[in-house]
């Protein structure tokens, strides 16, 4: 079976419509379907680690922003290589064999889930190899923006990555419908503490034998509950009972301070804790649940697209050696291409990853705390949308203008999260606020995705080669949003237990990134109208 085309060139209306047209759009089609599913389980980690501290798996919050930070860092530096395969290797080959090596991850994740044991460093390599689905966008683009004529590029590209990034809406909306279902294996218990109650049962039970149970605990333990409670609450306490025993501390400590510690513990060990100090209490829900079904889902449908894949997608004869690729370093506009697209898409993913796990750890101590799953989705679903939609509207006004007013959309939202409060807040009442504002974030990044997928073949229009490098890797940079938006996340929140000071980055760098869009491809007379 041949692999590559003996012919192309879709700027020839002749051959275009007689020829190019259908292998253009079949490839379409199929490589839009990989993407999406590369995109699934990519995310699939970011769900999945909001729910395994409910089923016992003693992680940090530390850890867990590491486990939703990791698949960004290793997508970052797959794609880096993926913007270098496309000439050698072809269309044909890189998307057949990407689609297939990502059963590594889905099973993997699948079986460790099962073991409430596995160790974190597994689940942390695991976490990296989910970024193969995120690494072969640095191909799929680049190949897409070959196989159409300059007229339908922004459309064609805005309509694979806009359903390709479908594929993160589709992984957390699926979770909570699939975990229900035994796919394979065991279900297991899934506890989670309801913050409300838990303050019911301590204004329902002694001092003395919350003590009694508190100083039942192992050293650590209490420390790493106490770990929970503001220093400086934890320090007047110790002074006002003149005392560093941990279980005296914590008996002296008020009532909703010590529910709020207890709630944050992990759900396992404030089970054990609530119904030793009151058996049988409402604060603790129980429920089975199949986590690992959220992995093994994917599966058959990787196994059948790579097979589609291999019998039905063809090559574009365009070969060039890694060497030659490297002259898109010596061009000024690759790093400002840069800067705009982290600032687009990396918004995108970062978001996309970050988003749960803000919802967990930043409105999840209130009472009657929301589930991330129940909102998650709905950020990446519109972005994908924004995405496919402005893909279209780039074709007719350009793509620079759709980046720039990205770029304003994005601060917006940004000044808005800091100066209301909402990612340091004080109540459940700011939770609709929050939820919005992100939301709308979302919808600009997918504005802004199809605008500078729509400028970079017009910038690099001399050399269809190098655009496609280009669009390889600025993707390639911007994959490590979500990195950079889970980590840093996770730190300030750990540290401080808000989020404004990433916030205040996240302005800085949208101002700069939007100066240099407008300044080069924006303006009247500017460079490089796009």
């Amino acid at each position: 079976m041949k692999t590559w085309l003996e012919k192309w060139n879709p700027e020839d209306e002749a051959y275009w419509n007689s020829d190019g047209s259908k292998i253009a759009w079949r490839t379409l089609i199929i490589t839009t379907i990989t993407l999406t599913l590369s995109f699934a389980s990519w995310f699939m980690m970011s769900v999945i680690a909001v729910k395994l501290p409910g089923l016992g798996f003693s992680f940090s919050k530390d850890q867990l922003f590491w486990l939703t930070a990791i698949p960004g860092l290793a997508a970052g530096l797959l794609r880096i290589i993926h913007t270098f395969l496309l000439p050698i290797f072809g269309t044909r080959h890189i998307v057949s064999f990407a689609t297939a090596i990502k059963l590594i991850p889905v099973i993997g994740i699948g079986f460790a889930i099962m073991d409430v044991n596995t160790p974190f460093w597994v689940f942390a390599v695991l976490a990296f190899t989910t970024g193969f689905g995120g690494g072969d966008f640095s191909s799929y683009m680049p190949s897409t923006s070959l196989f159409f004529p300059q007229r339908l590029k922004g459309t064609a590209l805005g309509i694979q990555a806009g359903i390709g990034n479908f594929g993160v809406s589709l992984a957390q909306f699926v979770t909570p419908l699939v975990i229900s279902v035994g796919i394979f294996g065991a279900s297991t218990v899934f506890t989670s503490i309801d913050p409300k109650e838990t303050i019911t049962v301590f204004e329902n039970s002694s001092v003395q034998k919350q003590k009694e149970v508190f100083a039942s605990l192992d050293t650590e333990v209490q420390a790493r509950i106490l770990s929970n409670v503001k220093k400086n609450i934890v320090d007047s306490v110790s002074t006002a009972v003149n005392s560093q025993d941990n279980a005296v501390i914590f008996s002296s400590l008020p009532i909703k301070t010590k529910a709020k510690a207890i709630a944050n513990a992990n759900p396992k060990l404030a089970e054990k804790i609530l119904n030793n100090i009151s058996p049988e209490n409402p604060a603790v829900k129980n429920k089975p649940i199949y986590l690992q079904s959220a992995a093994f889902w994917f599966a058959p449908f990787l196994i059948i697209m790579a097979f589609v894949s291999w019998f039905y997608l063809k090559s574009i004869p365009m070969k060039a050696s890694v060497k030659e690729q490297l002259d898109i370093f010596s061009n000024k506009h690759t790093w400002y291409c840069t800067i705009t697209y982290v600032m687009t898409f990396g918004t995108f993913a970062g978001l996309s990853a970050a988003f749960p796990l803000m919802i967990k750890f930043l409105y999840g101590d209130f009472p009657n705390a929301p589930d991330p799953l129940v909102y998650a989705f709905y950020g990446p679903l519109i972005g994908s949308a924004s995405r496919i939609a402005f893909g279209f509207v780039a074709d007719k006004v350009g793509g620079a203008i759709l980046t720039t007013i990205t770029g304003m959309g994005i601060l917006a939202g940004s000044i808005l999260l800091v100066t209301q409060g909402l990612v340091a807040p004080t109540s459940m009442d700011q939770f609709p606020l929050f939820v919005t504002v992100i939301l709308g974030m979302f919808f600009f990044t997918g504005i802004g995705n199809a605008g500078t997928f729509r400028q970079y073949p017009i910038i690099f229009k001399e050399n269809p080669r190098q655009a496609a490098g280009v669009i390889g890797w600025t993707a390639a940079i911007a994959a490590f949003g979500p990195f950079i938006f889970s980590k840093l996340i996770g730190n300030n929140i750990s540290a401080n237990g808000t989020v404004n000071q990433f916030f205040i980055g996240v302005c800085l760098f949208t101002l700069l990134a939007t100066a240099i869009n407008w300044w080069f491809y924006n303006r009247k007379n500017c460079e490089k109208p796009s």
